[in-house]
């Protein structure tokens, strides 16, 4: 496998992961290069309300007051992810496009811009999903992971529960069919 189809991409945990963090796991491939690979674990809402995020950071949440704080990965559980559709407001660095209608911030001047005004596919994420330099490339040649393409309806419109489901099908998979195991068989 070329890294180039990794990132952009989704990894899809396959059921002999046995990371209880990664079980059913719809991850964002954001980039991926010899020196180790960062993701967004997409599939994971909490129960975390935003604008309980939002208001100790001094900033006022004026999206849906349903909207929740999604966990992105075990790693850095502090740190905190935008994922949107691409929008005017803000732009430079801090907010990199990922693919096609989805970009990713960063800046916590974009965060705020976001925050008051945003746009209508959004979501935060807490943590992060890394790998170490070939880490993940091993974890693929065992078969723990699957890799599929990126669309912002998978993203932003499938219910969390259904992802990984609608996304194996995307491969002409069907998920009740898979068992756990390694190796050729």
């Amino acid at each position: 496998m070329r890294t180039s189809e990794i990132a952009p991409g989704l990894l899809l945990a396959m059921p002999q992961l046995d990371d209880p963090n990664f079980a059913r796991a719809v991850v964002l491939m954001i980039q991926h290069n010899d020196q180790g690979s960062f993701g967004i674990v997409v599939n994971r809402p909490s129960d975390t309300p935003v604008i309980d995020v939002m208001s100790p950071l001094g900033m006022r949440w004026r999206g849906d007051p349903s909207a929740v704080l999604w966990v992105g990965g075990p790693v850095s559980p502090e740190s905190g992810w935008l994922l949107h559709e691409p929008t005017d407001a803000i732009a430079g660095e801090g907010t990199v496009d990922v693919s096609e209608g989805i970009a990713l911030s960063t800046s916590p001047e974009h965060f705020r811009k976001l925050v008051e005004k945003p746009p209508h596919r959004l979501r935060f994420y807490a943590g992060y999903a890394g790998w170490g330099a070939h880490q993940l490339e091993g974890e693929l040649a065992q078969g723990a992971w699957l890799t599929a393409d990126v669309t912002p309806k998978l993203i932003f419109d499938t219910p969390a529960e259904r992802m990984w489901e609608v996304a194996l099908r995307s491969l002409g998979i069907d998920p009740s069919a898979l068992v756990p195991g390694v190796g050729v068989h």
